[in-house]
């Protein structure tokens, strides 16, 4: 049997189809039906039929994507080689100062709601806290304890 020209009835039946042309299906038992077929009625009812329909879209797979986050998010594929901004602009520098003082204070509430500091002393170094004399939680806690013990600054 010789093959015979489709191209018409496929252009036809994707915009039947409101696809492209490249998603179209014929199928291979059918297609003396399909090619006797002229109008886009016809196309309509071997659509119905199931002797003409749509291939599914095409996708990018996310895998491997998904994979490489895992990877990242333990902490690998992030060595030097791979960055190209500075520190600053990789993580900004009021994310870090935010990280650090909203620490800095649920310690010095915990240490107030506990007892282990007065209200005045909470006071000054919160002030402290906020005007960036400590590096770290440790470092503020360490200077509390110093306060305490009577040797102040």
């Amino acid at each position: 049997m010789k093959m015979s020209n489709l191209a018409n009835q496929k252009r036809m039946a994707a915009a039947v189809l409101k696809c492209g042309v490249n998603r179209v299906w014929f199928d291979p038992e059918r297609l003396a039906d399909i090619e006797t077929a002229i109008s886009r009625e016809d196309m309509r009812d071997l659509i119905e039929e199931g002797a003409i329909r749509t291939r599914a879209v095409k996708g990018n797979s996310r895998g491997r994507t998904r994979e490489r986050m895992e990877k990242r998010a333990y902490g690998h594929r992030k060595g030097p080689g791979r960055r190209k901004g500075a520190a600053g602009a990789r993580y900004p520098g009021k994310k870090t100062w935010m990280r650090k003082i909203r620490a800095q204070r649920r310690a010095l509430r915990v240490m107030r709601d506990e007892g282990r500091i007065d209200r005045s002393l909470y006071r000054l170094m919160y002030r402290r806290a906020s005007g960036g004399q400590f590096r770290s939680v440790a470092h503020l806690t360490a200077h509390v304890e110093m306060m305490m013990t009577g040797r102040t600054k």
